[in-house]
């Protein structure tokens, strides 16, 4: 079978559910269920507590005694019924519950489909990860603008079964046939027992991962506050979901060309570009509070988000054990894309509430760190560049 047009598919078919849940999940709960914003927000920082759990623990652990296919079924079929849940809950209490179950089940699938990404390349069966995780985003863009159109006509109510539509063909396109090798349950052998501290005996792994930490957490304020703060420099509303998927489609464009124009690069070198674009980006927004300027500011998220992602999954083919790849994603995916996202969520808005610049400025203290540490470890490497060649 064609592995690389396999991962293309279930990449662009669960990001696709995710262009419906990440921006939308939160206003269907407001204008559809009746909950006040605070309410709704605290479901969802709850639901991103349990989001770190579940990737953190539960998935490493299932990763353990279940194969790649299997894990990503179970949980595909767990989000299915969650999302069924969500259609009688109506109180805060229900709603609650309902949403932590599909968080612990949900965001599991994206280190699940990195994990699965991650062992097709080191068993030189898919070629280009870059060419792959691009119809991820083309996927959530193409949610994006269909779902527009719906909730126009039709109300937010449609929010629900859109997700719950996609959810299923995610399901489905999951009991089709998929690669041998990750319908493979792991060897539990002592590497694949051992504790994720063990991780850390892998050269320069810690180093990498707080790069990667750093750099995906500068992205809360954005995450959080973008929206409200295209409101307040007079973005024309009809065009603010345009001007946010300005990073998407920049997100696409790197990731459909960095197997061929960056695979000469090395991780640190990835990490500092990384690092230094999104410091560019942030300082932009602070000093030039126009829509113009914010749009152009939006073509960096290639640099903040992508690149970096790109250089994480990099050095993950290159240096982590096959065996150890979903302890090495569930760990990124809790500290990297969850808890320090709601760290410093809470960080940029005491920021906003004083002058709303400022929550996009203070990112630095994330993005200045990571660019020192990404220097640091692209030193390494050429160290031991030079040590090889002599």
């Amino acid at each position: 079978m064609n592995t690389q047009r396999w991962m293309s598919r279930q990449f662009f078919s669960f990001y696709m559910t995710w262009g419906v849940f990440l921006p939308y999940w939160t206003g269907w709960m407001i204008h559809t269920k009746g909950l006040t914003v605070s309410q709704a927000s605290l479901i969802m920082s709850l639901g991103l507590v349990a989001r770190g759990l579940s990737t953190l623990i539960a998935f490493p652990y299932l990763s353990r005694k279940f194969s790649s296919k299997t894990l990503l079924n179970g949980m595909a079929i767990g989000t299915l019924i969650a999302i069924l849940c969500s259609i009688p809950a109506s109180s805060f209490v229900s709603l609650l519950v309902v949403t932590l179950l599909l968080h612990f089940f949900y965001p599991t699938l994206m280190p699940a489909l990195d994990s699965a990404a991650g062992v097709l390349a080191q068993s030189k069966q898919l070629r280009h990860y870059g060419k792959s995780r691009s119809w991820g985003s083309i996927g959530f863009v193409v949610a994006g603008m269909i779902l527009t159109v719906f909730t126009g006509a039709f109300g937010d109510e449609v929010i629900l079964w859109a997700l719950l539509l996609g959810t299923l063909v995610f399901v489905c396109l999951g009991f089709m046939r998929a690669p041998d090798v990750l319908s493979k349950k792991s060897q539990a052998d002592q590497t694949n027992r051992d504790g994720m501290l063990k991780l850390f005996r892998i050269k320069n792994f810690g180093l990498v991962l707080l790069i990667v930490i750093l750099l995906q957490a500068a992205h809360a304020s954005y995450y959080s506050y973008g929206y409200i703060f295209l409101q307040e420099i007079h973005a024309p509303k009809y065009l603010i979901g345009v001007i946010i998927n300005i990073a998407v489609i920049a997100e696409i464009i790197f990731f459909s060309i960095a197997d061929k124009s960056f695979h000469k690069f090395s991780v640190g070198s990835l990490l500092t570009l990384a690092a230094l674009g999104s410091s560019v980006r942030w300082i932009l927004v602070f000093a030039f509070p126009n829509v113009i300027v914010f749009c152009i500011a939006q073509t960096l998220h290639a640099c903040s988000f992508a690149m970096g992602h790109y250089a994480f999954m990099k050095y993950l083919i290159k240096n982590i054990p096959h065996a150890q790849i979903p302890k090495v994603q569930g760990m990124y995916s809790a500290l990297a894309l969850s808890w320090s996202t709601a760290v410093f969520t809470m960080f940029g808005g005491y920021l906003y509430e004083i002058e709303p610049r400022y929550a996009f400025i203070g990112m630095i203290v994330c993005t200045i760190p990571s660019m020192l540490l990404a220097l640091a470890y692209r030193k390494l490497e050429h160290k031991k560049e030079a040590a090889v060649s002599i």
